[in-house]
């Protein structure tokens, strides 16, 4: 880590994930890309037993959305979803896929985790990707507009329904 970057981990909030391909080029737009990151996300996800409340892939980065995980820390948790999809995704001859590191912000309040949510989903408009948030299927955005069930699970109110209609 370098000198003077402190994480605040481990404190029970949501925290805002950012990283980039390496050198920002827009390794993720390669086909079949988008799917391996968000099949890999979702063992990940699953492994360290983290939520996931949203998320976004650009060409070249990717914001998530998560909680921190109950095994082990989220910095380890990041650090094995970066390696696993660099080895599926990195192409014969590449040193690297992902800038090192990442930046992390917590989010303390609802306000702030809405806000952010709202920032991934608009992301690939503001972009000039696509015209509205609903035409970019790699994103959260469609769960939380219909509650449709992706690759990665998304922890909201759709979720939290489903859940307690499964109890019953």
């Amino acid at each position: 880590m370098p000198k003077g970057l402190v994480r605040y981990q481990e404190c029970g909030v949501f925290h805002v994930l950012t990283f980039s391909c390496f050198q920002r080029q827009p390794l993720l737009a390669q086909p079949g890309a988008y799917q391996v990151f968000e099949h890999e996300l979702e063992s990940v996800r699953q492994s360290y037993e983290f939520v996931v409340a949203g998320y976004v892939l650009m060409p070249e980065h990717v914001h998530l959305l998560v909680g921190e995980p109950h095994v082990s820390s989220l910095a380890i948790a990041i650090q094995v979803l970066k390696q696993k999809t660099s080895r599926k995704l990195k192409s014969a001859g590449e040193i690297h896929f992902w800038q090192r590191r990442y930046y992390d912000f917590n989010v303390h309040s609802e306000l702030k985790r809405v806000e952010k949510l709202r920032y991934m989903h608009r992301n690939p408009v503001k972009r000039g990707l696509v015209e509205k948030p609903e035409d970019w299927p790699w994103s959260s955005f469609l769960h939380y507009g219909t509650g449709k069930i992706g690759t990665v699970e998304i922890e909201s109110e759709w979720t939290a329904q489903r859940r307690e209609k499964d109890k019953k």
